[in-house]
C-alpha cells in the first residue's frame, strides 16, 4: 500500500498537518514517535506546564493537555496514528520508503515534523525541578507568576541567551547570566544590550552545578566558579538558553540541511526542501521563532503544500 501523505512528528506542527492533510482526504499516515530525541510524543509541549500563550485558551492550558487534545482533534479527522519511531527514510526511490522497525511503508509525499530538543545539562536535581522552576523557554514561561518579581538565572552566553535575559526583565525583580567563559560569546550589539541592562547582571567563569529547592519549587543554585571553589545563590528560576538540536538524524543528510542541523525550507511561505516531495515543519526547520502557534501555522502550511504537490 502507498500512503499519499506520511507524517513524522506529533507537535503542534505535525498535528495541524495532519488535521490539514485529513480534512483534504489525503489519509495521513502518522508516526508519532516513542520517547523519540528523549521527549514524548507531543514534543516539548508534554514537557511543559502552564500554556498562556496558545489564542483560544484565555485562562491558559496544561502543555500536555493541549497536545491531547490536538492528537484526539487529528484523529476526529481522520488521522492513522501509530505510536513507533521511524528509524530511517530511504528518499532515493518513489513512493519513498519509510522504516519503522522491521516494517517498511511507502508514501508519495513526506511531512517531517520532528522537532528540535533543547539541550540540557543535567545537573543534580534537575530531573526534580524541571518545570517547576526551570525552563528552556523563557517566552514560553517567563510571564508565569512562579517567576514574576522573583531573581532568575538564565544558563549561556550567546545571542540567544542574552535575548533570554533581556526579555524575562519585564518580569523578574533581577535577571544573572551564568557564563562559563571570561567574555560573552553573543555579537557586540547584544553585549551591549545585557551590560546596559541595569536588571541584567553577569556572572563569568561559573558553571551551574546543581539545584535546590522544597516539595514544591526551585529556590537555590549552586555554582561552580572556575578555581573549583562552590557558590550558593538563591534563586526562583533558572532558564538554559545554550541551544536546540533538531532531531535530523535519521534523515542521514538526504536533504539538505543549514550548518546548524535545521531543516532548509528555501522557498518561504513553501516549506518544500531539497527533496521533491519532502516538506519540512515546525521547530525542526524554524531556529528562529520556536513557538508553538508558529509551529501550527507552518504545520498548515505543509499540508497546503503536499495537496497541491499531489495534484500536479
Amino acid at each position: 500500500m502507498v500512503h499519499k501523505v506520511i507524517i513524522i512528528g506529533s507537535g503542534p506542527a505535525g498535528h495541524t498537518a495532519a488535521i490539514y492533510a485529513a480534512r483534504a482526504a489525503l489519509e495521513p499516515l502518522m508516526f508519532e514517535g516513542l520517547m523519540a530525541g528523549g521527549v514524548a510524543a507531543g514534543g516539548q509541549l508534554t514537557t511543559t506546564t502552564d500554556v498562556e500563550n496558545f489564542p483560544g485558551f484565555p485562562d491558559g492550558i496544561l502543555g500536555p493537555e493541549l497536545m491531547d487534545r490536538m492528537r484526539k482533534q487529528s484523529i476526529t479527522c481522520g488521522t492513522d496514528i501509530r505510536t513507533e519511531t521511524v528509524d530511517r527514510i530511504d528518499m532515493s526511490q518513489r513512493p519513498f520508503a519509510v522504516h519503522v522497525g522491521e516494517a517498511v511503508y511507502y508514501a508519495d509525499s513526506l511531512i517531517l515534523a520532528t522537532g528540535a530538543t533543547a539541550r540540557r545539562l543535567h545537573v543534580s536535581g534537575e530531573e526534580t525541578y524541571w518545570q517547576r522552576g526551570m525552563s528552556a523557554c523563557a517566552v514560553c514561561d517567563g510571564a508565569l507568576p512562579l517567576f514574576r518579581n522573583k531573581h532568575l538565572l538564565v544558563i549561556g552566553g550567546g545571542d540567544s541567551a542574552v535575548e533570554e535575559a533581556a526579555y524575562l526583565t519585564k518580569f523578574a525583580s533581577q535577571v544573572t547570566m551564568v557564563v562559563r567563559n571570561n567574555q560573552l560569546r553573543a555579537s557586540q550589539v547584544m553585549q551591549r544590550r545585557a551590560e546596559h541592562n541595569n536588571k541584567i547582571t553577569i556572572r563569568y567563569n561559573a558553571q551551574l552545578h546543581a539545584v535546590r529547592g522544597n516539595d514544591h519549587v526551585l529556590t537555590q543554585a549552586d555554582l561552580i566558579r572556575s578555581d573549583g571553589t562552590l557558590e550558593t545563590v538563591d534563586t526562583s528560576g533558572i532558564f538554559y538558553a545554550i541551544g536546540h538540536e533538531p532531531n535530523t538524524a535519521f534523515l542521514e543528510g538526504q536533504v539538505s540541511l543549514h550548518d546548524t542541523g535545521y531543516i532548509q525550507t528555501p522557498n518561504q511561505p513553501s516549506m518544500t526542501t531539497s527533496v521533491p516531495g519532502v516538506f519540512a515543519c515546525g521547530d525542526v526547520q524554524d531556529f528562529t521563532y520556536r513557538q508553538a502557534i508558529s509551529a501550527a501555522g507552518s504545520g498548515c502550511q505543509a499540508a497546503l503544500d503536499v495537496e497541491r504537490f499531489l495534484n500536479h
